[in-house]
C-alpha cells in the first residue's frame, strides 16, 4: 500500500475565516463583506467555529460547506473508487477511464512497468470478513494472483492488437486495476466521507485513503480537524 498517494491540487485560502464569515452573516445586521478587514485571524476563527457550530454536536454544519479542497488521489484500486462514490454528499470526481488509459497494461506486457504499478493486490497477512471467516493470504497465494494478473495483461494486449477497442478490452482486466482521480469536497462533505470510510469495519483500502487524506485536512482547517479527532474520528457518527 506504499504507492497510495493523495496530493492537494487547490484549496480555499483562509477556510476558517470563510466559515466564520458565513456563520457571522447568519446573525449580523450588516453586510459582512464590509467587515472583512476586522475578521478575527484564521486561528481565532477556528476557535469560534468549534465553540459556536461544532461543540455539543448541535449539527449547525451549513457554513462548513463554503470552503473547497481539491485532491489528487493516486494508485488506489478500483474497488476503493466504488466505495467512496457510494453514499457521498457534496463531493465531485473525475476518474481515469480505461477507455483511454490502457497503455499502462501494454507497458506491463512489454516490461516497461511493474505489474503492481497497474494492479493492486492486498498485502500478505491474516484477514477476516464481516461474517467472521478467517483466512491467511500467503506468499504462495499472492504469487498465484500476480501470475493471473500478468496473464490477463497478455490477454488484453492480444485483443488490442487484434483491433479491439479499449472500452471492449478493458472488460478482460482484473477488477482492482489502480486508478487516479481528482476529487473536490467542502469541509462538511469531507468529514462525511471520513465518517463513512474510516470506521473500523470499512474496507482496508478505504480506511487507508482516509488516513492519507487526513493530514491535508488537518493542515487546511486545523481547529476543525482537532475537534474532529476528539469527537468523531473512526466513530461512525455520520455527519448530518
Amino acid at each position: 500500500m506504499d504507492r497510495f498517494t493523495v496530493k492537494v491540487i487547490a484549496q480555499t485560502p483562509n477556510p476558517q475565516q470563510v466559515i466564520y464569515a458565513a456563520m457571522h452573516q447568519d446573525y449580523a445586521e450588516e453586510f459582512v463583506w464590509d467587515e472583512r478587514d476586522r475578521f478575527p485571524d484564521e486561528e481565532k476563527c477556528g476557535e469560534v467555529i468549534v465553540k459556536q457550530l461544532l461543540a455539543g454536536n448541535r449539527g449547525h454544519y451549513g457554513p462548513l460547506e463554503h470552503p473547497q479542497i481539491v485532491l489528487n488521489c493516486g494508485w488506489f484500486p478500483h474497488s476503493t473508487m466504488q466505495q467512496i462514490r457510494t453514499h457521498r454528499v457534496g463531493i465531485s470526481f473525475d476518474v481515469q477511464s480505461f477507455r483511454y488509459t490502457g497503455q499502462r497494461i501494454l507497458d506491463v506486457v512489454e516490461g516497461k512497468r511493474e505489474m503492481e504499478d497497474v494492479f493492486y493486490l492486498r498485502p500478505l497477512g491474516a484477514y477476516s470478513d464481516r461474517q467472521g471467516k478467517h483466512y491467511d493470504y500467503t506468499e504462495a497465494l499472492r504469487q498465484q494472483d500476480m501470475e493471473w494478473c500478468l496473464k490477463a495483461c497478455h490477454h488484453y494486449s492480444e485483443r488490442i492488437h487484434q483491433g479491439f477497442s479499449e472500452e471492449h478490452a478493458r472488460g478482460l482486466i482484473p477488477f482492482d486495476v489502480r486508478q487516479h482521480w481528482i476529487m473536490s469536497a467542502n469541509v462538511r462533505s469531507l468529514m462525511h466521507l471520513l465518517d463513512l470510510r474510516w470506521k473500523s469495519d470499512a474496507q482496508l483500502e478505504a480506511q487507508k485513503l482516509c488516513e492519507t487524506i487526513f493530514p491535508h485536512f488537518e493542515a487546511w482547517v486545523p481547529a476543525i480537524a482537532q475537534w474532529y479527532t476528539a469527537n468523531r474520528m473512526k466513530r461512525a457518527r455520520l455527519a448530518p
